[in-house]
C-alpha cells in the first residue's frame, strides 16, 4: 500500500510494551500494524517510563520519556522537532503521564510543529475540575482526535465541545483470528472436554472477579465440568503497592465457596500469540467489571471480536459492543445474574453461536489491518488541516519563554535528619543534635513535604516510609486529656510538656488537613481525620493571628476532601473573622499589619487570608489578603531587588528601627507559599516574580550574596547573619528550603503545562 501523501516519518507516543499495561499493548499493536500498511513510513516511538531505569525496549524506540520529570518531556518535544517527525500519534489516558492528572504531556504538545493525533483512551463524561482543564488544553492542542465508541465521542461533544469535525471514530484494533471451534484450542490449555469461561486482564479490585466467583457454585451444579480461567498478573501499580492481596483473597474466595477446582489462575503477562489461543479455547468470556464509566475495554474488544460469546455488566463500552444481542448484559455485582446468564447460554447452544457469530462479523471492521488504514486516513486529515492552520515558525525560545532553573531535589540531608521516631529538630553542622530531640512543628512540615513530593510524583518507598513515620509522630504527639498537641520530645522519648503552643497546633493541624485533601491511603486519612477532628476545637480559642492563620490554613486543606463539615466551616469562618478584625485594628498610614510588630512566618497571616477569601468567594478577605501580602513584599525588597526578610534578631516592631540579621529561611519559605497562592487566586504574574524572588534568597540572592542552599547534602543553613551563614543544617531551614523547591516545582510544571503558546496554535 502507498504511504499517505506527505507522510515519511510518524511517531507514537505513549506506554510501550515490554511495559505491561493496556496502552503499552495498544501503542505496540497500532505501531506493528501500521508499519505493515505503510512500510515506506517510518515509524518510531516516544513511550513513557514509570520506572527509573526504563524497559528493555525494541530499536523503535528512539527517545523515552520519564513520567514524572516535566523537563524530559520539553526535550522529547525538541527531538520530535529536529528530527523532522511528520506526524505524532499520542495515546491519552490521564493516568499515564507526569503531572496532576497527567498535565506534564501539555508541555510536550505545545513545543511541537507538527499535526497531532491523539487517541482519547478515556472520556469522562463528569470529570473534575483538574481533568477538565487537562482534557481541554488536549484537545486544543491536538489537530484531530480519535475515539474507540460512539458513547466517547457522545461525551467528548457534550463535555468539551470541541469542532465535531475533529473527531474521527475508530474502533480499538484486534487480531485477525479465524472463527473457529473453541474445542479446537482446549487441548494446549489442558481443558478437553471442560466448559471454559474466560476473564483476562490485568488483575485489580475493579474488574469485579469475586462476583463471578460466587456464581461458579450455581453454575457447577448445572455443568460440573466448568471451568473458570482468570488469566493475567496483578496490575503492576497495585503490585507495588499492595502485592498479591487481591488475588490471594479471590483464592481464598474459591476455597470458602469450594470451587476450588473449577478456577484456575494464570498469574502472568501474556504475549498476543497466546493469548489469543486462550480467547480461541473459551466459550464464554466474562466482564464483571464494578464502574459504568470505561469508555474503551480492549480485552474486551479482543473477545468479542474474535467471536467470543460475551457475558458482561453494563459499562459504557460493553453496552455499545454488545448491542442487537451481540452479547448479554448483566447488572453490577450480581452473582445470581452471572450464573443465569452462563447457564442460559450454555443450555441453548444455538443461541450462543449465533451470539458468536455476530460478534465476529460486526468485529471485521476492527482488525488490525482495517484499523490502520482508518488512522492513515486520520493522519492525511490531520496533514491538511494543521496546513491550513498553519505551523509554529521555531522551536527555539528566548529565555523568558523558558521555565527559570531549579535545583534538583536531594533528599538526603532529610533521610539522615530522621530516625524511627521522627525527624530531629536541630543538627551541629550536618550532623543531627540529639541532645535537642524532636518537635511536632518539624514533624508536621516533614509530613506536608512527603504529600507535596508524592504530588510531584515520587512514590518512592522511601518518601512512603518517611510520611507514615511523621504520622505517627503526630498521632503520639496529640494529647487526648487537654485536646491539644504535645510540641517538644526528649531524645529518649519524652515528652517535655503537656501542650505545645498554639503555632506548633497549627502546623500539627495543616499536615492532617494536607493528608486528608491528598492521601490516597484510607488508613492514613481515616487517622487524620479522627486526630483532625478532635484537634480542631482547642484551636477555635487560639488568642494569636498567627495561629488563626496556620488553622485556617489547615482548614482549608481539610475542606478540600470533605467540603460538607458544617462545623469545620464555621471555624473558619470565626477564625477569618478575627484575623479580619485585627488587620482593620492595626493598618493605619505606611502599615498594613495584622499586629503592631513583624516577626516570624509573617506571609502566613496573608495567605490565610487569600486562601479563605478564595474559597468563600469573600472578595473583601481576599484583598485583604493581597493587600497585605503585596505591602509585606516591597517592604522585604531590596533596592537591589533581593529578599531582604524581617531579621530574628530584635524583628519590627512598629516605629522602631528593622532587625537586618538574622534571616531565617522560614521567612523566604512562607513568602513564596503566599505568593504562589496569590498567583492561583489572580493569574498575575507580578506574583510569579515575588514568589522568584523569595525563593532565589535561599541560593544567593540575597543581602551577603551567600546561598543558605547546600547543594552538597540536600540541606539549608539555620540562617544569615551579618557576615556568613550559620554552619548549622537543622530540620526547619531544611524543610523551609524543600517545600519552598517542591512549591516551586508545582508552579514550574502547571505554568509550563498550561501557559499560553507563544506561536501558532494546532
Amino acid at each position: 500500500m502507498e504511504k499517505p501523501s506527505g507522510i515519511r516519518k510518524v511517531a507514537f507516543l505513549g506506554d510501550y510494551l515490554p511495559r505491561k499495561c493496556g496502552i503499552a499493548t495498544f501503542t505496540s499493536d497500532l505501531r506493528c500494524a501500521y508499519a505493515t500498511a505503510f512500510p515506506d513510513v517510518q515509524c518510531l516511538v516516544v513511550p513513557v517510563n514509570d520506572l527509573e531505569g526504563g524497559y528493555n525496549y525494541p530499536p523503535e524506540v528512539r527517545f523515552e520519556i520519564a513520567e514524572q520529570d516535566l523537563p524530559s518531556y520539553l526535550r522529547a518535544a525538541e527531538f520530535l522537532n529536529i528530527t523532522d517527525v511528520d506526524l505524532v500519534c499520542v495515546q491519552h489516558e490521564f493516568g499515564i503521564f507526569g503531572g496532576p492528572s497527567g498535565s506534564h504531556v501539555l508541555a510536550l504538545l505545545r513545543e511541537l510543529r507538527m499535526p497531532i493525533v491523539t487517541t482519547l483512551h478515556t472520556v469522562l463524561r463528569e470529570p473534575d475540575a483538574e481533568k477538565r482543564r487537562v482534557m481541554r488544553e488536549v484537545i486544543r492542542l491536538s489537530t484531530r482526535l480519535v475515539v474507540m465508541a460512539e458513547r466517547g465521542r457522545e461525551f467528548l461533544q457534550n463535555v468539551f465541545q470541541p469542532p465535531s469535525g475533529k473527531i474521527d471514530l475508530i474502533h480499538h484494533g484486534i487480531p485477525d483470528m479465524p472463527f473457529a471451534d473453541p474445542n479446537y484450542f482446549k487441548d494446549e490449555f489442558g481443558v478437553a472436554g471442560k466448559i471454559v469461561l474466560l476473564t483476562f486482564g490485568l488483575l485489580s479490585p475493579n474488574k469485579g472477579i469475586e462476583h463471578a466467583l460466587r456464581a461458579l457454585p450455581d453454575i457447577a451444579r448445572e455443568f460440573p465440568n466448568v471451568v473458570y480461567i482468570v488469566l493475567g498478573q496483578t496490575h503492576p501499580s497495585l503490585l507495588r503497592e499492595q502485592g498479591e492481596a487481591y488475588r490471594l483473597s479471590l483464592e481464598r474466595l474459591a476455597k470458602d465457596l469450594g470451587v476450588q477446582k473449577h478456577v484456575v489462575f494464570f498469574n502472568r503477562f501474556v504475549e498476543l500469540e497466546e493469548l489469543m489461543r486462550f480467547i480461541g479455547a473459551a466459550d464464554i468470556y466474562l466482564t464483571p467489571y464494578l464502574n459504568e464509566a470505561q469508555i474503551t475495554s480492549g480485552t474486551l474488544a479482543y473477545a468479542y471480536g474474535n467471536g467470543n460469546a460475551v457475558i458482561s455488566t453494563p459499562y459504557w463500552h460493553a453496552v455499545e459492543l454488545l448491542a442487537e444481542d451481540r452479547g448479554k448484559i448483566i447488572p453490577f455485582r450480581d452473582a445470581k445474574a452471572i450464573a443465569d446468564a452462563v447457564v442460559g447460554l450454555l443450555h441453548n447452544e444455538p443461541l450462543r453461536h449465533a451470539m458468536r457469530k455476530s460478534a465476529f462479523l460486526a468485529g471485521r471492521d476492527m482488525v488490525w489491518p482495517s484499523v490502520a488504514r482508518a488512522y492513515a486516513k486520520s493522519f492525511e486529515q490531520a496533514r491538511l488541516d494543521h496546513s491550513f492552520v498553519g505551523r509554529k515558525s521555531s522551536p527555539i525560545r528566548t529565555l523568558d519563554e523558558q521555565p527559570g532553573q531549579l535545583p534538583d531535589l536531594r533528599l538526603d540531608h532529610l533521610f539522615r535528619m530522621t530516625d524511627s521516631t521522627g525527624m530531629f529538630q536541630h543538627a551541629r553542622c550536618t550532623v543531627p543534635n540529639f541532645a535537642e530531640g524532636y518537635c511536632t512543628d518539624d514533624n508536621a512540615r516533614a509530613l506536608v513535604l512527603t504529600l507535596m513530593l508524592q504530588r510531584l510524583g515520587d512514590e518512592s518507598p522511601r518518601v512512603r516510609e518517611l510520611g507514615a513515620t511523621y504520622t505517627a509522630f503526630l498521632s503520639h504527639a496529640y494529647n487526648p486529656e487537654n485536646h491539644r498537641f504535645r510540641n517538644f520530645m526528649s531524645f529518649d522519648r519524652r515528652w517535655l510538656e503537656e501542650a505545645g503552643s498554639e503555632d506548633s497546633h497549627g502546623y500539627a493541624l495543616w499536615a492532617l488537613g494536607r493528608c486528608m485533601s491528598q492521601s490516597g491511603r484510607d488508613s492514613f486519612q481515616m487517622l487524620a481525620a479522627q486526630l483532625f477532628e478532635q484537634a480542631l476545637p482547642a484551636a477555635s480559642e487560639f488568642g494569636a493571628p498567627r495561629g488563626w492563620a496556620l488553622v485556617l490554613i489547615a482548614i482549608h486543606e481539610y475542606l478540600q476532601r470533605l467540603s460538607g463539615d458544617r462545623f469545620v466551616n464555621q471555624v473558619r469562618e470565626a477564625l477569618a473573622a478575627k484575623l479580619m478584625k485585627s488587620y482593620a485594628a492595626c493598618t493605619h498610614n505606611e502599615w498594613q499589619w495584622f499586629e503592631n510588630e513583624l516577626t516570624y512566618a509573617n506571609a502566613k497571616l496573608p495567605h490565610a487570608l487569600i486562601l479563605t477569601g478564595r474559597d468563600t468567594n469573600n472578595a473583601a478577605m481576599l484583598d485583604t489578603g493581597l493587600e497585605s501580602l503585596r505591602w509585606l513584599v516591597k517592604l522585604q525588597t531590596t533596592d537591589a531587588g533581593a529578599l531582604r526578610p524581617i531579621g530574628s534578631n530584635g524583628f519590627y516592631p512598629r516605629g522602631q528601627t528593622r532587625a537586618q540579621f538574622d534571616q531565617q529561611p522560614i521567612e523566604a519559605q512562607v513568602t513564596v507559599s503566599a505568593c504562589i497562592e496569590a498567583y492561583h487566586a489572580t493569574n498575575d504574574p507580578f506574583w510569579v516574580a515575588e514568589a522568584r524572588r523569595a525563593f532565589e534568597w535561599f541560593l544567593g540572592r540575597n543581602d551577603l550574596g551567600l546561598a543558605l542552599y547546600d547543594a552538597t547534602t540536600g540541606g539549608c543553613h539555620d540562617g544569615l547573619q551579618v557576615d556568613r551563614v550559620s554552619a548549622n543544617e537543622g530540620a526547619e531551614s531544611t524543610l523551609a528550603f524543600l517545600i519552598a523547591l517542591a512549591e516551586m516545582r508545582a508552579l514550574q510544571n502547571a505554568m509550563t503545562s498550561f501557559r499560553e503558546p507563544t506561536g501558532n496554535g494546532h
